[in-house]
């Protein structure tokens, strides 16, 4: 495989990843990006390429950095994951925060 297909298959995971936090299933992000439900699937399976634009508006919809989309954050610039981890702490009740601060202690360090 050569490294342009290798690329969009990352960016392809990343959109599907992003889409599945943003809690919005294949139909909801196509309907709110005026796209067919089809056209999701293929590119979150690799199959069809995404234009710039396309890109913003995958970013804005599911409120993540265009540059993690196109796999060019650095390792050391986590901010944007950390920014977006408080969001979505935010959004919960205290007893499930303790939940997720109990998984994060069995994770491997």
């Amino acid at each position: 495989m050569d490294n342009t297909n290798l690329e969009r298959e990352k960016i392809a995971s990343r959109l599907k990843d992003a889409r599945v936090l943003a809690g919005l299933s294949q139909a909801q992000a196509a309907e709110k990006l005026g796209l067919q439900r089809p056209a999701i699937s293929e590119i979150e399976a690799g199959k069809r390429k995404v234009s710039a634009e396309e890109i913003i508006q995958f970013a804005n919809l599911y409120k993540v950095d265009t540059s993690w989309l196109l796999l060019q954050e650095s390792e050391s610039d986590m901010s944007e994951a950390f920014k977006f981890a408080a969001r979505e702490l935010g959004k919960l009740k205290p007893e499930e925060i303790q939940k997720v601060i109990d998984i994060i202690k069995i994770l491997p360090k």
